[in-house]
C-alpha cells in the first residue's frame, strides 16, 4: 500500500504543477480543472496511472501470501520398538517362519536394559567422567535416544544401538560386534560424547536445547 499511496502522491503534485506551467496567467478551480483534463490526454500521465494499478495488483497479491511454518524437528526417539522383535523369525519344528507376513530383521531387545545402564554407569571413570555428577546426564540422553536399547533403530534416520549413531556401523571402529555388544556401543557413545561436547552432561543439554545429539 505505501508504494501505491506515494504514486498517488506524486500524481497529485504533477496535476497542480502542470496546470501552473499550462495556464499561468489562469486561477481558481476552473484553471486545475482544465489542466487536469489536458493532461488527462498526455503519454506520462497514461504512463503513471498505468504504473499505479500494476503497483495497487501487486500489493493485493502478496496480501494473499502465506508463509510456510518451519518444519518441526524430527524426534530423535523414533526407534524400532522392542516389541516389533517378536516378529522376528521364529522356529517351530525346525521350520524357520516370520510372523504377520513381515520379516523384522532386528534381534530381539533384551527386556531389562539395566545391565546396559551398569556397564556405561562403571566405564564412565575411564573416560575421566565422575559416576555422581555424570552418569544422570548420561543415563537422561540415552534414555530419550534409545531406551539403553542396543537394537534399538530409528527406521527414518538410520541411528542404531544405545548411543543412536547415525550410521550404525560407525561404531566398528570399536570392535565388529558392534550391533549386539552394549560395552562396544557404549565405548563408542562416550568417545562421541567426549569429542564433540566434553561430558556427557553437555550432550545432555544439547540434546534439550535442540532435540539431538
Amino acid at each position: 500500500m505505501l508504494p501505491a499511496a506515494g504514486i498517488a502522491a506524486l500524481l497529485v503534485a504533477i496535476v497542480v504543477v502542470a496546470s501552473y506551467l499550462m495556464a499561468p496567467k489562469s486561477t481558481g478551480a476552473s484553471s486545475l480543472f482544465a489542466s487536469i483534463d489536458n493532461l488527462g490526454h498526455s503519454g506520462s500521465v497514461s504512463a503513471l496511472e498505468q504504473e499505479r494499478q500494476t503497483i495497487i495488483a501487486m500489493s493485493a497479491a502478496a496480501s494473499t501470501l502465506t508463509v510456510d511454518a518451519k518444519p518441526a524437528m524430527a524426534n530423535p526417539t523414533s526407534i524400532l520398538a522392542a516389541a516389533a522383535a517378536a516378529n522376528t523369525a521364529s522356529t517351530t519344528g525346525g521350520t524357520s517362519q516370520t510372523g504377520g507376513g513381515t520379516t523384522v530383521n532386528t534381534p530381539a531387545a533384551p527386556a531389562d536394559p539395566t545391565g546396559a545402564e551398569a556397564i556405561g554407569k562403571a566405564l564412565l571413570p575411564s573416560f575421566g567422567f565422575n559416576q555422581t555428577t555424570q552418569f544422570d546426564c548420561l543415563y537422561n540422553l540415552w534414555m530419550r535416544e534409545s531406551g539403553w536399547n542396543v537394537y534399538a533403530e530409528n527406521t527414518a534416520s538410520g541411528a542404531y544401538g544405545i548411543p543412536q549413531s547415525l550410521p550404525g556401523d560407525k561404531m566398528a571402529s570399536i570392535a565388529s560386534d558392534w550391533q549386539t555388544n552394549p560395552t562396544t556401543q557404549i565405548k563408542w557413545g562416550l568417545t562421541y560424547i567426549t569429542q564433540t561436547y566434553g561430558t556427557p552432561c553437555g550432550a545432555w543439554q544439547n540434546e534439550l536445547n535442540y532435540g539431538s545429539y
